[in-house]
């Protein structure tokens, strides 16, 4: 400390501060710049964009349809597709899961059949169609990306 007139000098006291304040802040940047990198994406973020949902309309006309009924309401053991039920189904999941299981197991007279982007247009026009805004950028076909992806029945 440094004193002027038999007091503490307040340049002192306030340049102190200021170097206590800025490595607090550069210690802790790391923190907070790993907090919100970690941040997950939702399907309320804009996940596909208009476009692809309007390829996966036309897909789903051709390969889903029959089982799954044109409104997505589902016939018979084939599952709705929309509403309540679905996205009670789906809720606190990834996109991946959704994909990973269109992928696997549809249509059911072929499964396995499509590819990773006629499965990523099938789930954006599920999206669309259950509600959830577009985007700038399609749904991903990287497993890595859409496991960073959550489905949430309501917008947080």
């Amino acid at each position: 400390m440094r004193l002027v007139n038999g007091s503490i000098s307040h340049e002192t006291t306030k340049a102190r501060k200021v170097h206590s304040w800025f490595r607090a802040f550069v210690f802790s940047w790391p923190l907070i710049a790993g907090a919100t990198a970690q941040v997950p994406r939702t399907v309320w973020d804009g996940a596909y964009s208009d476009t692809q949902a309007t390829r996966g309309a036309t897909l789903y006309a051709d390969r889903c349809a029959a089982c799954h009924a044109d409104d997505l309401s589902g016939i018979d053991q084939a599952a709705p597709l929309v509403g309540a039920d679905f996205l009670n189904a789906w809720n606190d999941q990834t996109v991946n899961d959704l994909f990973e299981r269109i992928r696997i197991s549809m249509p059911a007279d072929q499964p396995g059949s499509l590819n990773r982007t006629q499965v990523a247009d099938a789930v954006a026009f599920l999206l669309k169609t259950n509600g959830f805004p577009a985007g700038a950028t399609d749904v991903p076909t990287a497993a890595d990306d859409l496991k960073a992806l959550k489905i949430l029945a309501k917008k947080p």
